[in-house]
């Protein structure tokens, strides 16, 4: 770049800055002043970037509604405004996580910048190829690091720091694992007076599983039509695809009662069944016999309802769905409730003239914190939340880290963050969870403002550092899981493969070594001499079926106004 262009570049960009953050960046947590301030500073810095030759970087994250909006809107916005063009690629999760387990074990990065799930925390940490932001924005990363980044404003810090206390990667969005049902049907009291007659309680939001299982039952086997069209009590799916492991380890297993109590997964024993040393970072083993849990009674439990639920009372045509495909179903108006639905989907799920919307713009559904198994017990994690988060390799020229880390926090500013939560529904800032628009608007989305405003938010945790390579180990679970679906295997027969397969995995880790905490197995025992009622592995209970228990939505509701979990 020639000196003599540098004038004419920051006096052109000004000018986009203002047209983007009249035409888009509106509403905003900031003034229109400090807007226009914040975008000075990027305009500033990458013109000291392009200086340096970078005219352009590549960066990657997986297909949601508010990753198509950065890639097809703030990618523009930001090559306009700074003059550095952004390749924002999305792309299904299972191919983005086979890309970047390459790219970990090679240490070398076909991208500048990724959004990775902070599930891979335990495995960034590990293998000591990812950048530690916390070190980064100190040393080379410090000259690129926007003064108003506010990084106490961001709610999901603690799910990306790993176990030596540093901070790996920077959220970019974030959605729960919650409860859905149609509040319109569950508020009729002709169905109110049909179920209570025939379970002898109240129809409400289910506490436990045994009540979701009787209201599966009741929609399924005895309503079974509403305004001439069949209804279902249960949606899920089980297309023998990655997505099928997310189901349970986001996390189906910790919901039943699998893990040890704690936030945010469970010490020793995690929600995926992995124990760790009283180091709490070494992990020693998944299978019971060797203090894991992943085989354990309750993870039995776990996967036999989750068989039952679908083949009883789901669509017939669940079984062939995956994740993508799933999340839409249930705002074509057949199901009456899912125990396991990702808020990722509530804007798809708020479109007029869906049949689960009002005409007045508001939902005829409402979402819940999701009830919990037999096994399930207070201070254990609640459900599960994603956070996908900015990541970025050591070995990713710095120059170039240096211009993706600057979009990073462009598509997560101040400035913009506000009207890409209204846009994607998943929000990562305090300032942007609290603002007045939610506040007015806070009917339109069935109880996701209140979920995010309450203490429920850090309740629900994605995967914790336990999980030593989450890209290998992930593959064993839907892989295993499939075969219980098809019948191949019963469900104890599937988790004893699944771990068994782990345990070797884990070894395979130990003998290649990691740079921290590499797993180091426990000797194999007779499983009664971990099976406890004191901790994970917990043993079995002979009465998996107790008695439903419901509550009303609006006490729920106000509970999280109150500022209590549940």
């Amino acid at each position: 770049m020639g000196v003599s262009s540098l004038p004419l570049q920051l006096a052109a960009h000004p000018a986009a800055a203002e047209r983007w953050i009249d035409k888009e960046f509106q509403p905003s947590s900031l003034t229109r002043e400090q807007q226009r301030d914040e975008m000075k500073w990027f305009t500033q810095t990458a013109q000291r970037l392009k200086a340096q030759g970078v005219q352009e970087i590549r960066v990657v994250s997986e297909v949601i509604d508010t990753h198509a909006y950065e890639a097809n809107v703030l990618s523009q916005a930001f090559f306009d405004i700074t003059g550095i063009r952004v390749v924002h690629e999305i792309m299904p999760e299972g191919d983005l996580v086979q890309r970047l387990q390459k790219a970990i074990y090679s240490n070398s990065s076909p991208y500048d910048g990724w959004i990775s799930d902070s599930d891979l925390i335990g495995t960034h940490y590990r293998y000591g190829v990812i950048e530690a932001l916390s070190d980064f924005m100190k040393g080379a990363g410090k000259d690129y690091t926007n003064p108003g980044l506010d990084l106490k404003d961001f709610i999901g810090l603690r799910f990306t720091t790993a176990p030596d206390g540093k901070l790996y990667q920077l959220p970019d969005q974030q959605f729960a694992n919650l409860y859905w049902f149609r509040a319109d049907w569950f508020a009729r009291p002709d169905l109110q007076q049909r179920f209570k007659a025939r379970y002898g309680y109240e129809l409400g939001v289910p506490l436990n599983w045994s009540a979701y299982e009787d209201i599966a039952e009741f929609f399924s086997k005895h309503v079974r039509e509403i305004d001439g069209q069949p209804v279902y009590g249960h949606m899920d799916y089980g297309k023998r695809d990655p997505s099928l492991g997310w189901r349970f380890t986001d996390a189906w297993l910790s919901m039943a009662g699998v893990a040890d109590k704690g936030l945010p997964n469970g010490l020793p024993v995690d929600e995926w069944g992995i124990r760790v040393a009283s180091d709490q970072c070494t992990p020693v083993g998944a299978s019971v016999a060797r203090g894991g849990a992943t085989n354990s009674p309750p993870a039995v439990y776990a996967l036999n309802k989750y068989l039952q639920w679908m083949n009883d009372y789901a669509p017939r045509q669940a079984k062939a769905l995956d994740f993508s495909e799933a999340g839409p179903v249930a705002g074509q108006g057949q199901i009456a409730q899912q125990i396991f639905w990702y808020t990722a989907f509530t804007a798809a799920l708020t479109k007029p003239g869906l049949p689960v919307m009002n005409a007045d713009g508001t939902p005829k559904w409402r979402m819940a914190p999701s009830p919990h198994g037999v096994y399930w017990k207070n201070g254990m994690q609640n459900g599960y939340q994603d956070v996908g988060a900015w990541t970025f390799f050591k070995s990713t020229p710095q120059r170039r880290k240096a211009a993706a880390w600057l979009y990073a926090q462009f598509v997560t500013s101040k400035t913009v963050s506000l009207k890409k939560s209204i846009t994607g529904l998943t929000f990562i800032r305090e300032s942007d969870i609290r603002h007045e628009y939610f506040t007015r608007n806070a009917d339109r989305y069935g109880g996701l403002i209140e979920f995010y405003r309450s203490p429920a938010r850090i309740a629900w945790t994605p995967t914790g550092s336990n999980v030593p390579d989450y890209p290998q180990l992930a593959t064993l679970w839907w892989t295993n899981i499939a075969a219980a679906i098809n019948g191949e295997a019963s469900p104890k027969e599937a988790l004893d493969t699944l771990a068994a397969q782990m345990d070797k995995q884990l070894g395979e880790l130990q003998a290649q070594g990691m740079q921290h905490c590499a797993p180091r197995l426990n000797p194999k025992s007779d499983e009664s001499r971990y099976l406890s009622d004191k901790g994970a592995p917990w043993k079995k209970i002979p009465q998996e079926k107790n008695q439903g228990e419901t509550i009303a939505y609006e006490k729920l509701l106000q509970a999280w106004r109150e500022g209590r979990v549940r």
